[in-house]
């Protein structure tokens, strides 16, 4: 069970990761802007960044701990919700556009990680 949290855990901090750093890059400035004295005026883009960074190495650490309480093949699907997320995220908060053939995607995605995860009959 132990192994399972850290793995939830892991796609829910790589998906806040996809989702901070998207927000990031939409006011980030050029690098020459970064260059200059008035650098500080883009100081939230930049703690974006970090936080986004962050969150992507929060998630490794997480990963690595799960990988020693359950085998590979278990939890290697549970990555895939993190499309998931990032999918329903982007479309509430960032007003991307919903496309039925990405919500087909989606609902594969679920599925086959139904199909993997679920236990077998003995």
């Amino acid at each position: 069970m132990k192994g399972v949290i850290l793995a939830l855990c892991s796609v829910l901090l790589v998906s806040l990761a996809q989702l901070v750093l998207r927000a990031a890059m939409l006011d980030f400035p050029p690098l020459a802007a970064l260059l200059s004295p008035q650098f500080w005026q883009h100081l939230q883009p930049l703690l974006l960044l970090c936080i986004g960074l962050g969150a992507y190495a929060l998630s490794m650490l997480c990963w690595m701990l799960a990988l020693r309480h359950l085998p590979l093949n278990r939890l290697y699907p549970l990555l895939s919700l993190s499309y998931v997320l990032v999918w329903l995220a982007a479309i509430s908060l960032f007003g991307e556009a919903f496309r039925w053939s990405s919500f087909a995607g989606v609902l594969l995605i679920v599925f086959g990680l139904l199909c993997v995860s679920l236990p077998r009959k003995p």
